[in-house]
């Protein structure tokens, strides 16, 4: 028998102080069944201390990655936001993928992760990266990318639309999320050394599963140009719109300079 049956417990009791929980501002983020890279990214760009926590929900993603099975992603984006820890407010609700944006559309992103989470705030990488060059005044791109041509073809009407001129277009011609998680960044900033327009304000290197954040800084010491990409851009809205200005050095000016 034990102590507790022979002697019988009572719990005694300790006042309970409370604070605001584990982070001040908290970002819901909605990442791919199959991605390999974004939590991994925004783990590196999390601003020190505790003030910044993102919580992570997941939505099935069908390969290979193809204009059609980005679509399919549509529907399943109210349960992922419904299911990112239910009772807790959020500031913001970010959905980590930039063609899958494109493809099932933006105006169709917000509505369904609305419908899960009413009235908050959604980010997307793609119009996060047209707010992150107009505040960078960026008119001109050469866009880089890991997709096959079919889904860049997609992507860049939709920045053409919003005032973005496109100079030139390079990516790694690949279809399948996998391999595209194993671009080393050594190849990215080699990459888009390479490929850089002498003509553009800036690169912007599409896609939330290729591991870019670590090559920014690198980027831009070897072009003298701003570099964004998606998992960068998708962090600086997420934090300005939840209410976090302080500077995050190591990913570009951007995070750098215009939090």
């Amino acid at each position: 028998m034990s102590l507790a049956e022979t002697v019988g417990f009572q719990t005694q009791p300790i006042e309970p102080r409370f604070d605001d929980g584990p982070a001040r501002f908290k970002i819901g983020l909605i990442a791919l069944s199959s991605d390999m890279v974004t939590e991994r990214d925004f783990n590196l760009m999390l601003p020190p201390g505790d003030e910044v926590m993102y919580y992570t929900s997941r939505v099935h993603h069908y390969s290979p990655v193809t204009v059609e099975n980005l679509r399919r992603m549509g529907p399943q984006l109210a349960d992922a936001a419904a299911q990112i820890l239910p009772t807790t407010p959020f500031d913001v609700i970010a959905y980590s993928c930039t063609s899958g944006t494109v493809s099932i559309g933006y105006e169709e992103v917000v509505r369904q992760i609305r419908k899960g989470r009413p009235g908050v705030e959604v980010v997307t990488p793609i119009t996060a990266a047209i707010a992150a060059f107009e505040e960078l005044g960026i008119k001109r791109i050469t866009f880089m990318s890991p997709y096959t041509d079919d889904v860049n073809q997609t992507m860049l009407p939709f920045l053409e639309e919003r005032g973005i001129e496109i100079l030139n277009v390079a990516g790694f011609c690949q279809d399948d999320d996998q391999m595209m998680a194993r671009l080393s960044p050594d190849a990215i900033h080699d990459g888009a050394v390479e490929v850089i327009h002498p003509d553009a304000d800036a690169i912007f290197v599409s896609c939330t599963g290729i591991r870019t954040v670590e090559a920014l800084d690198r980027i831009e010491a070897s072009t003298g140009k701003p570099a964004l990409c998606s998992n960068q851009c998708m962090m600086w809205q997420s934090l300005r719109l939840a209410g976090y200005r302080e500077p995050v050095h190591g990913f570009g000016q951007l995070l750098r300079e215009h939090l």
